[in-house]
């Protein structure tokens, strides 16, 4: 019996570690699995269900593999700064927090889009599909910006992102 339930011991200790790594990896800060104070649909600032969205159908392949022609300048940042306050802020808040006056009953809510860019998951493919297309694909009440901005103007917006 003994020689049994090692192995059993063995497999969830494996599985244990793994959740662990993962909490790691997805910039978790306390709080357990589910994120702590953002909420049971949040996993290191993002949105379970733009999450599992991209885990089952994958990035719009119009988008997928793009990266940013801009460089990280002081003028392109700035303007990403300001594009974010006017258009992203009410919602996601000032600092990128997913706190914004304009979020604060939406279901599900705004990502804390600062925690997340800085993950490994925030690709710029990621983030350029999230703002173009906003949350039709995961039923969000984000309105998609592809018509709102030019690329440019994204492109900006995910440089200040990263700047946060």
């Amino acid at each position: 019996m003994m020689k049994r339930s090692v192995p059993i011991i063995a497999a969830i200790g494996i599985v244990a570690l793994a959740g662990i790594a993962l909490a790691r990896m997805c910039g978790m800060h306390g709080g357990g699995m589910m994120g702590g104070m953002m909420g049971g649909d949040r996993m290191g600032g993002m949105s379970m269900a733009r999450h599992h969205y991209v885990m089952r159908h994958g990035i719009d392949a119009q988008y997928a593999s793009r990266t940013n022609p801009l460089q990280a300048t002081e003028t392109n940042i700035n303007a990403g700064r300001q594009k974010y306050q006017r258009y992203c802020a009410a919602c996601h808040g000032p600092n990128g927090r997913g706190n914004g006056p304009a979020g604060k009953n939406l279901d599900p809510r705004p990502t804390d889009i600062a925690t997340f860019s800085d993950t490994h998951m925030a690709d710029d493919d990621y983030l350029y599909w999230t703002i173009a297309e906003g949350g039709a694909p995961v039923g969000s009440a984000m309105p998609p910006f592809k018509n709102t901005l030019d690329e440019t103007g994204i492109w900006q917006i995910i440089l200040y992102l990263r700047h946060l």
